[in-house]
């Protein structure tokens, strides 16, 4: 796989992205992840509007289904030591450059989080980092997972009105890593990474119905997804360890079981960007790093083996989107290291 690259923007520390439909047509997001400016782009790369200047924070973002260009963000989560003012907040258009901003729910720590489908309602999963520190890398408070049935209408939602969410697991060490997964069933999960091992959340399948937690591995990682890559129909699970680590690991699941069966042989520092779908065809499993060489990589399975493209180096990308456009595969890197938001044209 190859990737040709264009620079379509400047931003200090970008870092999250999210697709965006709004006024009839699909956008994208790109946010930074300090006190800095959230931006509307299109999908052939120019920058349209700003959604705000501050406070940032964003780890973070989602539409809100069935809305016009609403969603749904993180806010001052600036670092895992500063983040005990962190929240999700609602964020709907009202013109151009004119974008009105208010608390869904204040939760310290909230790194990611998801809109989930089931049994026709929408469902909000937030994970926290962590749930409390004193000092600097204080680790001895884990992480939590809280969910919400999410209303269909969230204009009544403020600081004075606060979606109440409620913990549904907790003893979360490190809990980094949030990935959506769509059933073949038409709803969605979400795959949950921390220093404990990687779970699979499963909303309510009817209303008023019981969440079902699954244990995909013990093994610690910072993002995990699940995906068929080797085409043989059965899943696997590609997983970055440990926590903002720096292997790679394949897993294939034998007698209901995932096992490592494949490990990429250079360690890669500080791994973070992650996405898997299909890119011209084939499944493919694309992952960044931050530190070091910092490479855009992407997996595919050839002659009876995995293989690594490296698409980029020296970017270090937090995070990753894709999308097709005119025919044309692309994938948007927010490439926070080097401040750069980049779009690369992928092709065989």
């Amino acid at each position: 796989m190859k990737a040709t690259k264009k620079v379509i923007g400047e931003l200090e520390k970008c870092y999250s992205l999210a697709m965006l439909h709004y006024q009839g047509k699909d956008h994208f997001l790109c946010a930074a992840e300090k006190v800095n400016n959230c931006y509307l782009i299109s999908l052939d790369g120019e920058i349209e509007e700003t959604v705000w200047e501050g406070p940032g924070g964003v780890m973070t973002m989602v539409q809100v289904p069935g809305t016009d260009g609403q969603f749904l963000a993180t806010r001052k989560f600036y670092s895992p030591n500063d983040s005990k003012e962190a929240s999700i907040v609602v964020v709907t258009p009202r013109g151009k450059n004119d974008w009105e901003v208010r608390t869904l729910v204040d939760l310290p720590f909230v790194h990611r989080f998801g809109i989930l489908q089931a049994g026709g309602k929408n469902y909000i999963i937030a994970c926290a980092l962590k749930s409390d520190h004193e000092y600097k890398d204080d680790w001895r408070f884990p992480g939590k997972v809280f969910v919400a049935e999410l209303p269909d209408d969230l204009s009544g939602y403020n600081d004075d009105n606060q979606l109440e969410l409620t913990v549904l697991k907790d003893n979360m060490l490190k809990n980094h890593g949030y990935y959506l997964h769509e059933e073949k069933d038409g709803s969605t999960s979400a795959v949950v990474s921390c220093d404990n091992g990687v779970f699979q959340f499963f909303p309510p399948k009817t209303a008023g119905g019981e969440w079902e937690v699954k244990e995909l591995t013990s093994d610690a990682a910072s993002d995990a997804l699940l995906m068929d890559l080797n085409g043989d129909g059965v899943e696997e699970l590609c997983a970055l360890a440990p926590f903002h680590g720096d292997t790679i690991n394949i897993y294939e699941q034998k007698d209901g079981k995932f096992e490592v069966a494949y490990t990429y042989p250079e360690k890669l520092e500080f791994l973070h960007a992650i996405f898997g779908g299909q890119v011209n065809g084939e499944n493919t499993f694309i992952i960044g790093h931050r530190k070091g060489e910092r490479y855009l990589l992407a997996f595919t399975y050839k002659d009876g083996k995995y293989v690594a493209d490296k698409l980029d180096e020296g970017c270090g990308a937090a995070n990753v989107l894709h999308y097709t456009h005119d025919g044309k595969e692309i994938l948007i890197g927010a490439n926070r290291e080097i401040n750069e938001i980049a779009m690369y044209e992928l092709t065989k």
